[in-house]
């Protein structure tokens, strides 16, 4: 009898067990695939960021002084706003559902984590274009990439986090 109880214990678990690794690797599909589409509206945002930097540090701004950091942050606050509102549309579908990212506070922590992001960018510049003399639409290239990672890592987190509870229901239901 207790061999009984055992088995079905171990069954019970096996069965639990196999359902949280298909939920974990549905849900690790579901983060990649948000993710890749994370990069396309980066990526996009990072085309108006870009532009404007361009265009604001060759038409306005200039190269010379804080010419070039004003360019940056012209272009990286087109960029966030850009993103911003592809992120609710296009992003962070699951949390889109539970309305997440659409209020005050939300859009509050999402500019606070773009300002960290521009600062990673400024100092970026500071390094790679001040420091190390690399040309600056090269340098811009190079700390895209930091400011991306941290933007969709922090604003992953701390705003669009997905419930993990009703996110496994809602795969078994």
């Amino acid at each position: 009898m207790n061999l009984n109880l055992a088995e079905n214990a171990v069954c019970t678990y096996v069965e639990i067990r196999s359902i949280s690794l298909a939920t974990d690797r549905t849900r690790l599909k579901s983060l990649i695939n948000e993710f890749g589409r994370y990069l396309v509206v980066g990526g996009t945002a990072f085309i108006i960021d870009y532009g404007l930097f361009w265009i604001t540090r060759e038409l306005i701004f200039g190269a010379e002084g804080l010419g070039i950091y004003f360019a940056t942050a012209t272009g990286f606050v087109a960029g966030l706003i850009y993103n911003y509102i592809l992120s609710l549309i296009f992003v962070f579908r699951s949390a889109k559902e539970q309305n997440k990212g659409k209020t005050v506070s939300a859009f509050i922590i999402f500019t606070i984590i773009g300002v960290i992001g521009l600062g990673i960018s400024e100092a970026g510049m500071y390094l790679v274009y001040d420091l190390l003399h690399v040309n600056e639409y090269i340098a811009r290239l190079l700390v895209a990439g930091a400011a991306t990672v941290w933007n969709y890592a922090a604003r992953k987190i701390f705003i669009f986090k997905d419930d993990r509870k009703a996110w496994t229901e809602k795969q078994q239901s």
